[in-house]
């Protein structure tokens, strides 16, 4: 009975000491880092990937995880240096470097970044101006980036990446960039349409200048225009006819001899016959 009684007291004990055992034994995933305290102190060794052993009731293992996070920031209002109300809201990407820190320094790394944030994306609203914020993000960017980096450091995280995601503007003050951009785009078309005019009358005028040195040139130039113009299969086709070429058939045609006629003289009569009286001879 007695040896009964102490197999099932050794059969307990046993049972207890693999029961204690298998509650101390933690399993440390790869991308993870395990922080043992022990009695309350934080120990400097960061315990690895795989299994790890605890002592009983003296240690308390705190895992930290070592991805790449992604933590959205809430969309911001401000007021821009130049006087325009937006609302920003950005991403952030970080990481933890430094385990103990993060564990020991600060107690939700994952909301104090995310205050931090929040702070600097306003800060940055205040000091950047409207355009900036819509074509200057990379620069704006680096500048959140090394805003939220600075207390960071200190515990243990590093920011990865800052991303400003979406600027809200007000609809007045969008309908007032799109009427700013249609007056750009109408000013560059009138230059353009300018500046075509200009070098076509350049051309123009060299071409009038030889053709009023080659008179033949005008009247090549005319054919020409007429070969275009019956491309069209028109019914009707009206022909210019420039004064210039009057003027250059006109020299070019010889001039016609002029006709001579013959004056035959005529017998002026008495002053008698003009009565109608006839003279007579007066006889010696």
């Amino acid at each position: 009975m007695s040896i009964l009684y102490s197999l099932t007291l050794a059969g307990v004990g046993a049972l207890g000491v693999i029961w204690l055992a298998a509650q101390n034994i933690r399993v440390i995933k790869q991308f993870e880092r395990g922080v043992v305290f022990r009695f309350g102190r934080v120990q400097s060794g960061v315990r690895q990937p795989g299994l790890t052993m605890l002592i009983p009731f003296a240690d308390r293992l705190q895992k930290v995880n070592l991805q790449i996070i992604t933590l959205p920031v809430p969309g911001q209002d401000g007021i821009t240096r130049d006087n325009v109300t937006v609302r920003v809201d950005a991403v952030i990407y970080f990481k933890v470097e430094d385990p103990v820190r993060a564990a020991v320094d600060v107690q939700d790394y994952m909301s104090a970044i995310g205050q931090v944030a929040q702070t600097s994306l306003r800060s940055i609203i205040g000091k950047s101006n409207l355009d900036d914020l819509l074509s200057n993000r990379e620069r704006l960017n680096q500048g959140l980036e090394l805003l939220i980096d600075s207390p960071a450091l200190g515990w243990g995280i590093h920011i990865d990446r800052v991303e400003i995601k979406d600027v809200v503007l007000p609809d007045s003050m969008k309908r007032s960039i799109a009427r700013q951009a249609e007056a750009e785009r109408e000013r560059r078309a009138r230059v353009i349409t300018a500046d075509g005019e200009l070098q076509a009358s350049e051309k123009l005028a060299q071409a009038a200048h030889v053709m009023s040195e080659e008179p033949a040139a005008l009247q090549l130039r005319l054919l020409q225009t007429v070969v275009e113009v019956a491309a069209e299969k028109n019914s009707t086709l009206v022909l210019p006819f420039p004064v210039e070429l009057l003027r250059f058939l006109e020299r070019a045609t010889p001039p016609e001899p002029r006709a001579t006629s013959d004056v035959v003289p005529t017998a002026t009569p008495a002053a008698g016959a003009s009565n109608g009286v006839p003279l007579q001879r007066a006889d010696a």
